[in-house]
């Protein structure tokens, strides 16, 4: 047996030749003029590791992660393609040292190496005269991970060095006082969070979950999602930061007693592996899930067996592009029979351990941020280019270049690679590219069914047919409580919005779901609204105009009135010397018919549109000359107690009264004190136009606002003098006949009493347009009691019975009063 294996041993040259077995050069360096450094994830810590001192990590002996690995070959043959190329770098060949970084704790050695010159680590700034002496590394591609990128970007950020993330989304990476040499070829969080927005919002979905990777990348997109969500009906019914001890049994059965049916899962692919792993293992159904870019197009999920069971996965990727060669590359690199051999190994974590793998294996993996990695690759040699001026075939070997003149140039990067402009913003994210809208289908491929796109312009596009939803045509809803019906605003029920009841909305007011669905808004004063409207209706505006046929016959009323004052006037002028005329007041029957017709004036400013002169005029002509009506009244009826049953008791009084002309000065004090009320009552607070909007809710009454306060005063005047009138008038009550006007003026009174309260009682009932016209009936019927029942019996007599109006017939009746009364 041993002289076979001794024999085996002599052959071994042998047998490579005939195999052609090859010894090649580490996949993680080539020798160039320049150096690019390469941070890729080949194999990844799966779960925390504790060791009792510090240690670098094995990568290989870790979980080989093939999406990964194809990234890394795709910087291989970026490279390579460079160099082959006569047009951007030519004579100048550039060279990279790769480095599998698995873990963001446990990897520095190759951080270290990558900034260190000949074995030190030395400032870039330092005079170097020798070019020996200076690093041929001009940038760094990578890393993939945010919480990775955090760890080791700051070692690159000290010297300037151009760190050109494939993967790293983190919002962090924009803050350029903390990383000023940070570009990136990925899209931030922040548009990967606004597309899954807007297929939020595309599909109706309000009540979500959002399930994170618990580290720097998932948590910043949490927090990005709930700030973007802030202004949206979208609610945030649970979260929950993802690591290798989550308890998924527990978060489903959370997820599943909200009743939440979309999931939003923003994590790394490992990650996401494991959340649908669980999820089918723990027979989760009817859910939707939302992927984010870093697992979406994964090969592994869709094709498992029981994928359909957990419901529809909808995701957001770049859009896979098609890399001119690479496919070529793979098949050259992979054609030959590798024979392993260790001492290749310059480096720690260079090691790969994947000889094995076929090309159709690479090629097949899933091919996210294949892009990213080309372009960031280009994006580096185009900024050497213009670092060493090449041109017309050749570039400058006297140019030192160091790290910070590539980064210059990064910074003004604009180049077309693939059809697409590369360029940078001020805050080294990516200027060009968008995003795919993918639904993995029942053949188990990530389906292209939209698009979001970034430039120039924003545009966001869903074509929801080509999705097989869970529920068989019909979109999912996601909602916390169903939509109120029309007319109905949502009362928020807890501390999520999207949970409410509903609450119809009451008179006057509307739902507007569009701008507040939580708030019955208010109609405008000149707006109505029956219970449960969405919008408001113009009321309907109504006043008495003139033409208005009560108004018409009221106004001929005060016509007529003026027309009988003048009338009767004349014929007391006539006969103002016979005893009906002297007894019904003589002098003073003209005052008082004069002021009936200028009170009949306010008639007229009960119609058309109130004005602030009309809402004056309704009452002052009333309110002062009736005043002044009253007070003839007042003084009328006790004059005639005066004459028949005071006279001969108090003398002195009667003889007073008659001297110093008591009844004009009790007139003249009624008018003066009425119009100083009015004056003080009016500059405090004058009567102005109001709209009615209280009783009729489709309607506005115009009328007039007349203050209790301000007008007390010209009411209690008037209440006062009406009293005295009253009261002086029954007591005349027994009187002769043709000196009774006592009895007239009382049952006057007792008109003007009632109209008054039939006017009150309507007022207090009735709230229409017609108030105004009841209101100059009143008025009217005040005037008219006055007239037709103290002078027109007056009239009657002078032109019916003048028998009665002679001095001899006078005389008798009151002979015969006196002996009555001495009997």
């Amino acid at each position: 047996m041993k002289h076979f294996l001794a024999f085996l041993c002599l052959l071994e040259p042998l047998l490579c030749a005939l195999t052609q077995c090859t010894f090649p050069a580490s996949e993680f360096q080539l020798e160039g003029d320049y150096l690019i450094g390469g941070l890729f994830d080949i194999h990844h810590v799966s779960a925390p590791v504790y060791h009792d001192r510090p240690e670098a990590i094995d990568c290989s002996s870790q979980p080989f992660i093939l999406s990964s690995y194809r990234r890394f070959q795709l910087m291989r043959f970026s490279v390579e393609e460079i160099n082959n190329s006569t047009d951007l770098l030519p004579n100048v060949s550039i060279g990279y040292e790769i480095f599998d970084h698995c873990s963001d704790i446990q990897n520095f050695p190759g951080i270290l190496d990558l900034i260190s010159v000949n074995g030190l680590i030395q400032p870039w700034d330092e005079p170097h005269k020798n070019l020996s002496k200076v690093s041929k590394m001009i940038a760094v591609v990578g890393t993939y991970t945010s919480t990775e990128t955090l760890t080791v970007a700051p070692l690159f950020m000290m010297n300037l060095i151009p760190m050109v993330s494939y993967g790293a989304a983190s919002s962090v990476f924009s803050r350029k006082q903390n990383f000023p040499s940070f570009f990136r070829t990925v899209h931030p969080n922040k548009d990967v969070i606004q597309v899954i927005i807007n297929i939020l919002l595309h599909f109706n979905w309000r009540w979500v979950a959002f399930l994170n990777t618990d580290d720097d990348y998932g948590n910043d997109g949490l927090e990005l999602f709930i700030k973007k969500i802030k202004d949206t009906e979208i609610c945030l019914a649970y979260t929950k930061g993802l690591n290798h001890y989550t308890d998924y049994s527990q978060m489903f059965k959370t997820i599943a007693a909200q009743r939440i049916h979309i999931i939003i899962v923003f994590a790394a692919e490992w990650t996401a592996e494991a959340l649908i792993d669980k999820a089918i293992e723990l027979n989760v159904t009817n859910k939707v899930w939302i992927a984010g870019d870093a697992w979406s197009l994964n090969k592994r999920l869709p094709k498992k067996k029981r994928i359909k069971n957990i419901g529809t996965v909808l995701g957001v990727s770049e859009p896979v592009e098609t890399i001119p060669g690479f496919s070529n590359f793979i098949y050259s690199s992979k054609s030959q029979t590798l024979c392993e051999n260790e001492g290749q190994q310059k480096f720690c974590n260079q090691v790969c351990n994947c000889s094995s793998l076929s090309p159709e294996e690479i090629l097949a993996a899933d091919p996210s941020f294949s892009f990213p990695v080309y372009s960031a690759v280009y994006a580096i040699a185009h900024a050497l280019h213009s670092a060493l001026k090449c041109g017309a075939g050749t570039c400058n070997d006297n140019i030192t270049i160091y790290p910070h003149m590539v980064l210059a140039e990064l910074k003004k990067s604009n180049f077309t690679l693939l059809n697409r402009s590369i360029n940078f913003d001020e805050n080294g994210d990516p200027k060009f590219g968008s995003y795919s809208i993918v639904f993995w289908n029942h053949s188990g491929d990530a389906q292209v069914v939209g698009f979001y796109q970034f430039h120039p312009s924003v545009k966001f596009f869903i074509n929801s047919t080509k999705v097989q939803w869970y529920t068989e045509g019909e979109v999912p809803t996601s909602l916390c409580s169903p939509e109120c019906p029309i007319g109905y605003a949502k009362k928020q029920d807890g501390i999520h919005k999207c949970c409410f009841t509903c609450v119809i909305c009451p008179n006057g007011t509307y739902v507007n779901t569009t701008e507040d669905a939580y708030k019955c808004i208010y109609c405008k004063e000149t707006e109505w609204s029956a219970e449960g409207s969405t919008s408001c209706n113009l009321r309907v505006v109504e006043y008495i105009p003139f033409t208005d046929s009560a108004a018409v016959l009221l106004m001929f009323g005060a016509l007529a009135l003026v027309g009988l004052t003048l009338a009767m006037s004349a014929l007391f002028a006539i006969n103002y010397s016979t005893p009906v005329v002297r007894s019904a007041g003589g002098p003073m029957c003209f005052l008082i018919l004069g002021c009936l017709s200028l009170c009949s004036l306010s008639v007229f400013f009960y119609f058309d549109k109130p004005t602030v002169s009309f809402c004056i005029l309704r009452l002052l002509p009333f309110t002062l000359f009736y005043t002044v009506c009253l007070a003839c009244f007042v003084v009328r009826s006790f004059q005639i107690v005066c004459i028949f049953k005071i006279a001969g008791k108090f003398p002195k009084l009667h003889s007073w009264w008659m001297k110093c002309h008591g009844q004009w000065l009790v007139i003249t004090g009624a008018f003066v004190t009425q119009l100083l009320l009015i004056l003080i009552g009016y500059s405090y607070e004058p009567p102005k136009p109001y709209n009615e909007t209280i009783f009729y809710p489709d309607k506005i009454i115009l009328g007039c606002d007349i203050s209790l306060g301000a007008s007390s005063g010209s009411v209690i005047l008037l209440v006062f003098l009406s009293c005295l009138c009253f009261i002086f008038s029954y007591m005349g009550k027994d009187l002769p006949k043709n000196y009774n006007e006592a009895k007239a003026i009382t049952f006057c009174l007792l008109l003007l009493i009632l109209t008054w309260i039939i006017f009150a009682t309507m007022y207090v009932l009735y709230h229409g347009k017609n108030i105004a016209t009841l209101n100059a009936l009143a008025v009217l019927s005040s005037l008219y009691s006055f007239l037709l029942w103290y002078f027109l019996p007056k009239c009657y007599i002078i032109l019916f019975q003048p028998y009665k109006n002679t001095q001899q017939y006078f005389q008798g009746l009151i002979q015969n009063y006196t002996k009555t009364i001495s009997q």
